[in-house]
């Protein structure tokens, strides 16, 4: 018999706990910048140089975190469990942790795709990205990232995904950025769901367990209550 599957489904509090802030966070890098400037392909066509510099910066920050307690806990998860991460963060954090099934819903700030091709992507050489790094096709390379506007490509996939889940965690999403959000709605109604956030979120969903706590407090509290389970 295989192994129980989880689904671990993050959102942009498991970052903040390692210091990467949202455009959402008060103080956070995006009060600089309006989205419609930085995170759509209006933005791109109008002033790429300006887009590129934005997620320069982003990554920066990425390349400087680490993996907190949150991220780490999940990983330890495959010790007992086939785990299955979807994420909504544009960071490698969770694999970094050392999780090997992640899905990231909207894109990697280390991967650039080709502006001509969309399937052609490739790993950035160091922190920045610029014009006239060329993809092998010769068009201009673009962060490897979902914008506002643009369709979730990964979307089919992750709601495959949450329908085999068995039992699923949710940690640091408020459920309110839609698509990724309607996610959850896709889990078998037989399967328990944990949500942790430091806020309390309104999921009208029988076995539905709630944690109101930060991802480092109570991902690894959650984590070693079912690590110790008998029989797991």
């Amino acid at each position: 018999m295989g192994r129980e599957r989880i689904v671990v489904f993050t959102g942009a509090g498991v970052s903040a706990e390692s210091g990467l802030r949202t455009f959402r966070d008060s103080g956070g890098l995006w009060e600089q910048y309006r989205v419609e400037d930085v995170a759509t392909p209006e933005a791109w066509r109008r002033d790429p140089a300006l887009v590129l510099r934005f997620y320069d910066e982003r990554r920066a920050q990425v390349l400087a975190a680490q993996p907190n307690a949150a991220h780490v806990a999940i990983a330890r998860l495959q010790e007992r469990f086939n785990v299955m991460v979807i994420t909504q963060n544009i960071d490698d954090l969770h694999e970094r942790a050392g999780s090997k099934q992640v899905l990231h819903l909207h894109g990697e700030i280390l991967l650039a795709r080709s502006t001509a091709d969309p399937a052609l992507v490739t790993r950035i050489n160091g922190p920045s990205l610029r014009l006239g790094d060329r993809c092998a096709l010769g068009s201009q390379l673009r962060p490897h990232i979902v914008w506002f506007g643009e369709a979730v490509p990964m979307m089919e996939t992750a709601t495959d995904e949450m329908a085999r889940a068995s039992r699923v965690l949710v940690v640091g999403t408020s459920l309110n950025v839609y698509p990724a959000a309607g996610l959850v709605h896709h889990a078998p109604r037989s399967a328990p769901m944990v949500l942790v956030d430091p806020q309390a979120i309104g999921l009208n969903r029988a076995g539905t367990r709630f944690i109101q706590a930060s991802a480092t407090e109570g991902v690894p509290r959650i984590a070693e209550e079912w690590l110790i389970e008998p029989n797991a």
